[in-house]
């Protein structure tokens, strides 16, 4: 299904009837991976994906690609299907879009869940990684993706997961290197958004792995505390990937909190 919004087209699909969860997919993904979850979980909850600008069937709208802007074509979704409230949850980039989705309609959500994310802006380094990444990306795409991919899961996951890796770059690689560097400087331009997490009325989710490579896991304490009503999950032997890496763990982690949300307010 689609909406249009501004000069282009924003994909999303819709499963289920109930209490509202809309799940947002992180960088070089798209909605597709969460299927599996909505497959159980629409039998609980109207299920709401969404791809983002540049990824999945989305249009790619300008040279870089906010997350305040993602979070205005997540709006345009929701408006769509008048939907006044709903808990939102992220995984990585998604994260960051529903922290500025948060920040600018907070009336709207019910819950917020950061699946492998985190508040804080890029460190300095971290911005001078993804400027090393574009010059990669426009030089070969397929080469970034190659070596990208396989790194947000743990090591002991890469010979396991080959087959769910494999479809993971061979998607990324239909995607516009246009879109990707977009993302990539949306990201890099983000700013903090630990406020959003203070001033959060409402519970917040957060799923960490011990062996992320591009979140933290001991980033996350500190967040956790900031917020007033916190849901944690800690996965051991997993890295930035726990919808794959964790798949029944974290679905029913999911299930539990958006229950709790809607129990809550």
């Amino acid at each position: 299904m689609w909406v249009d919004f501004k000069k282009g087209s924003i994909n999303y699909e819709e499963s289920g009837t109930g209490d509202v969860l809309v799940l947002l997919h992180g960088f070089t993904e798209s909605l597709g991976i969460w299927h599996d979850f909505a497959k159980i979980l629409s039998k609980k909850y109207r299920i709401i994906l969404i791809d983002l600008p540049g990824h999945g069937k989305t249009s790619v709208f300008d040279e870089i690609h906010t997350m305040e802007f993602m979070a205005d074509t997540v709006k345009a979704v929701l408006d769509k299907l008048s939907i006044a409230n709903a808990v939102m949850i992220g995984h990585s980039m998604g994260g960051y879009v529903s922290l500025a989705f948060a920040r600018k309609y907070p009336r709207l959500l019910k819950g917020m869940g950061l699946f492998h994310s985190t508040s804080l802006a890029d460190t300095d380094e971290t911005k001078e990684a993804r400027e090393k990444a574009i010059e990669v990306i426009k030089s070969s795409h397929s080469r970034f993706l190659l070596s990208f991919i396989p790194d947000l899961f743990a090591p002991e996951s890469r010979e396991i997961y080959k087959n769910e890796i494999q479809l993971l770059i061979d998607e990324a690689n239909n995607m516009d290197p246009r879109a990707i560097i977009a993302a990539q400087l949306g990201m890099k331009e983000r700013g903090s958004t630990l406020d959003v997490l203070i001033n959060a009325p409402y519970p917040v989710m957060f799923i960490a792995g011990q062996k992320d490579t591009r979140i933290p896991f001991e980033n996350i304490w500190v967040q956790m505390a900031l917020t007033e009503i916190a849901h944690a999950l800690i996965l051991r032997n997993v890295g930035h990937m726990g919808y794959i890496e964790a798949k029944l763990q974290t679905l029913n982690f999911v299930d539990n909190f958006t229950k709790s949300c809607y129990e809550v307010l």
